[in-house]
């Protein structure tokens, strides 16, 4: 397709649709949720987590469906410049600067952890958990991997060589573009997810026992609705589940044309990341533990979190199932595909920036930002206890429920609501309930605040204090703080280099007057 003088464009609804739920579809929906879930009340959780997918998550998902159409149509498919067509002030720019820090953030790490995946697949399938036969040895065994323990500044061979391997499959997509290459990665990648995680569901619903591993889960505890810490929990997973608050799915949906439908394809995307999620992610990983290892050790399980489920309780549970290489091999696999269609979503608005305000080529922007990605990775690597967590917490936690508020003011103060809501049933051929467009302007706005403060007091707060932090510990967290903060003032800059340069919106007009010389 087009590079920097033409306007790229998705082939087919369907592979836009696969595209957004493969950027939504990630570890989370087999390994957060599960965990959340049990820990939170089990079935009972299910009523918080609705409340937060109504009120919260398919607002959010049509805004940022609509968003990004209005914005493709100007020609821009980045947040910086989306928010300068949309408000025509000298300022909103800035505060899209979010949507390309965020994602690349996130990129970084999640790269690596979704590296971890294809390593242990291919352990999983050549016997390489064969004799460990605790948990407490799996947990040698990643920290070995990851050289946990061998002194800073240490890369491990096998770690380094999977990150490179996923390094390259990631860059390969974007370097093809929007249809060349993300949308045909989507069209076999979900699919290819979807049986993998079917296969897994009847295997680990056959186990004896099974039932009782559904029942643990989904057992509904309803005194802990009383607690608000599990409707934060709640909230919390429709926000990450979704890919909400990234610029992700306003870059993706700006490719789109003037009449394609928003509300019902954003509406399709949400609903095959809830079946991946509610129905499959929820019937493999926890059911399998309690068939292996009981209720009660299985609560401490999921108390140790997702990486203690997903990478040394599983490898244990499937080596001792018959064909247990093949089940491991494709359990891994299977996050592995998981995670390359979100980080292929991550890349995407931060290349979009580069081509649309820097009027660089696309392979010019991708051999570039691989090539940042990759510097970044060396510290994230060496020091993982330490910038890991950190730029997590800060990133996925915080950054993403700020983005989303600046969303929601943008589309309904700043475009307006009258003329938003239009832009979300434009072209629909579902008409939205009018009650949804009251939730978009009144209860999302106080839903985020309230979570996001929620947050900050709780979390926020005593993490920035380093409460809790051993004197050793401090100068490495300082260190990665300081480096994503260097992140965040050099892409600020970028962004004003670009508009003082007077290259912001070139690549547009180029695109916009290309289309209307082909109408």
């Amino acid at each position: 397709m087009a590079g920097n003088g033409g306007r790229e464009q998705w082939t087919s609804r369907l592979g836009v649709i696969l595209a957004v739920a493969g950027s939504a579809i990630g570890l989370g929906n087999f390994l957060r949720f599960p965990t959340q879930a049990a820990l939170h009340g089990g079935g009972a959780f299910m009523i918080p987590y609705f409340c937060a997918l109504i009120f919260l998550g398919l607002p959010l998902m049509w805004l940022e469906w609509a968003l990004g159409r209005y914005g493709g149509l100007w020609g821009r498919h980045n947040l910086p410049g989306i928010y300068d067509v949309v408000s025509r002030r000298r300022w909103a720019k800035y505060l899209g600067v979010l949507g390309i820090y965020v994602p690349f953030i996130i990129l970084v790490y999640y790269t690596y952890v979704e590296s971890w995946t294809l390593g242990y697949s291919a352990f999983s399938a050549l016997g390489g958990f064969t004799g460990i036969g605790s948990r407490e040895g799996m947990g040698a065994f990643l920290d070995a991997y990851l050289g946990y323990g061998q002194g800073l500044w240490c890369l491990p061979t096998a770690a380094l060589g999977f990150l490179l391997i996923t390094l390259a499959l990631n860059f390969c997509v974007i370097y093809r573009g929007v249809s060349g290459g993300i949308e045909k990665l989507n069209l076999v990648a979900m699919p290819l997810l979807f049986v993998m995680a079917v296969v897994l569901v009847v295997r680990v619903l056959t186990l004896p026992g099974a039932g009782e591993g559904l029942n643990f889960l989904w057992q509904p505890d309803f005194g802990k609705l009383r607690d608000a810490r599990v409707w934060l929990a709640a909230a919390g997973q429709i926000f990450f589940t979704l890919s909400l608050g990234l610029g992700a799915i306003i870059t993706y949906s700006s490719y789109l044309r003037r009449q394609d439908d928003v509300a019902l394809a954003g509406l399709s995307a949400a609903s095959l990341n809830e079946l991946a999620e509610v129905v499959l992610g929820a019937s493999i990983a926890i059911p399998a533990a309690v068939v292996f290892f009981g209720t009660v050790e299985t609560v401490r399980i999921a108390q140790g979190g997702s990486f203690s489920l997903g990478f040394m309780a599983m490898p244990l549970i499937l080596q001792q199932m018959p064909l247990g290489a093949f089940f491991g091999a494709l359990w891994f696999l299977l996050l592995f595909f998981a995670g390359l269609t979100s980080t292929v979503s991550l890349i995407q608005p931060i290349v979009a920036f580069l081509q649309d305000e820097l009027g660089w080529t696309r392979h010019r922007a991708t051999l570039a930002l691989l090539a940042v990605t990759a510097a970044y990775l060396v510290p994230v690597v060496a020091l993982q206890q330490f910038f890991v967590d950190e730029m997590d917490f800060w990133a996925a936690n915080i950054l993403l429920a700020v983005g989303a508020l600046i969303e929601v003011l943008m589309f309904v103060v700043v475009l307006g609501i009258r003329k938003g809501w239009q832009e979300i049933n434009t072209g629909a051929k579902i008409r939205l309930p009018r009650v949804f467009r009251y939730i978009l302007t009144y209860v999302t706005p106080v839903y985020l605040v309230v979570m996001l403060g929620s947050w900050i007091w709780q979390q926020a707060l005593p993490k920035l204090a380093l409460v809790g932090v051993s004197a050793e510990a401090r100068p490495f967290i300082l260190a990665a703080r300081l480096a994503m903060l260097a992140v965040l003032v050099a892409m600020s800059l970028l962004v004003w280099y670009a508009w003082r340069r007077g290259t912001a919106g070139r690549a547009a007009a180029t695109e916009m007057e290309e289309a209307a010389n082909v109408g």
